[in-house]
């Protein structure tokens, strides 16, 4: 007798020609015939047409009526979006921020995007007795930290035009000097913040996307300025964004 709750071991040989059928249609070849998907399956082409015909009346897999060939269905991202909507960031991200102190040494922070705020959901903090603060529920000033210009760069929505308060010398305050800020966070794919929100504090950030490209988190590093001065950051940005990425494919983006 089967146990209950747990998996077969043995496998259904056309469910797994099936997925392979479709694993070949998610390279990177927008379309596909019955011949190409064949010679990359290694699955004689009647069977392939017969698994294809299947996949399109689920909708796993569409037919270009134009071209004769084969694509992913819309039926496939309802799926997947079924399974993201049901994935808790916080403890998809846990894991990578613990990986990030161990790698850095400093606070690893994951951040929520909100309306004008980044509100910080999850934090590691750091060994070393002395450490920026980090608390749940604490926002991040968007004009003033790494993690608001990740949230300001990536989330859509317009860079504030009004003039910005100044809480240290080196907060950005002009309106146009902002905008010319995120279009570089944009191109490096990162934010960085020098003392800007507290003279003491310097801070990396980087997005975490969706399946469909969105902003759904940031994860963010912050160290006293005398510790986690430029050289410390730069070394800590290949860990930062790794982890940043790892948390993205697990929410289902390429």
């Amino acid at each position: 007798m089967a146990r209950t709750g747990a998996p077969a071991t043995r496998h259904v040989a056309s469910v797994a020609r099936a997925l392979a059928v479709l694993d070949a249609l998610a390279g990177d070849d927008a379309e596909l015939g019955t011949n190409d998907i064949a010679r990359r399956t290694e699955i004689n082409a009647s069977t392939v047409s017969r698994l294809l015909a299947t996949l399109v009346d689920a909708g796993l897999v569409e037919h270009v009526q134009a071209s004769g060939r084969y694509r992913l269905g819309l039926r496939l991202v309802q799926l997947g979006n079924a399974v993201v909507e049901r994935l808790d960031v916080r403890e998809l991200a846990r894991g990578p921020l613990e990986a990030l102190v161990a790698a850095t040494g400093e606070t690893a922070t994951l951040s929520a995007p909100g309306e004008g705020v980044a509100i910080t959901i999850d934090f590691v903090a750091g060994p070393s007795s002395v450490q920026g603060v980090a608390q749940m529920g604490r926002p991040s000033v968007a004009h003033a930290t790494a993690t608001g210009k990740v949230m300001l760069a990536f989330a859509g929505g317009a860079a504030p035009s009004a003039p910005h308060t100044a809480y240290t010398a080196r907060t950005i305050t002009s309106p146009d000097a902002l905008r010319a800020e995120l279009e570089r966070v944009r191109e490096r794919g990162w934010a960085d913040s020098f003392e800007e929100r507290e003279s003491d504090l310097n801070a990396i950030a980087a997005p975490v996307r969706d399946g469909r490209g969105r902003l759904a988190a940031i994860i963010g590093l912050q160290g006293p300025a005398f510790r986690f001065d430029s050289a410390r950051m730069a070394a800590a940005l290949a860990p930062l964004r790794e982890q940043a990425d790892a948390v993205s494919a697990r929410l289902g983006s390429r």
